[in-house]
């Protein structure tokens, strides 16, 4: 075996060996590893499947919705996946989401804009849905919240 190969031959196996990693292993590469999970399995809202296309343009929707208000986003939230079913928010500073409380607050936020729109109004739903539940409807997979620094918890949607 040449000096070369016997050199870079470790790194080889090693790029190997990442390469075969699961999916679930670019995820770091959003936000730190996971730190807490929770499942959210109710079904509130029954509506026609939806796709990839629905999940993409509503990210683009808050996205927009974002970008055109006065201030600056506080938080970045992008689909990833081979059908853009998994979702994730991630803080665009260090004092928006220091805690999971403060996070889970913003949530609620965009859970009393939602229930504001004529969709939720017409289901009857203005009271009961929660921003999970229009995630859920979407047909996302899970939601990840992460303060981009030292923590993340992923939502997963059953």
């Amino acid at each position: 075996m040449s000096r070369l190969a016997r050199r870079i031959g470790p790194a080889l196996a090693l790029l190997a060996l990442l390469a075969a990693a699961p999916a679930a292993a670019e995820e770091p590469y959003y936000h730190p590893p996971i730190t807490s999970e929770e499942s959210f399995a109710r079904q509130l809202i029954e509506g026609p499947p939806a796709g990839k296309a629905d999940r993409e343009g509503f990210v683009t929707l808050v996205t927009r919705a974002q970008l055109d208000a006065p201030a600056n986003p506080t938080f970045s939230l992008f689909a990833k996946g081979g059908d853009s079913d998994r979702l994730y928010m991630i803080a665009l500073s260090d004092d928006e989401f220091r805690t999971l409380h403060r996070a889970r607050a913003v949530l609620a936020q965009l859970t009393y804009n939602l229930r504001s729109t004529s969709f939720f109004r017409e289901q009857g739903l203005a009271v009961d849905a929660t921003f999970f539940d229009i995630l859920q409807l979407l047909g996302f997979e899970s939601l990840v919240v992460s303060d981009g620094v030292g923590w993340a918890h992923r939502i997963d949607f059953e």
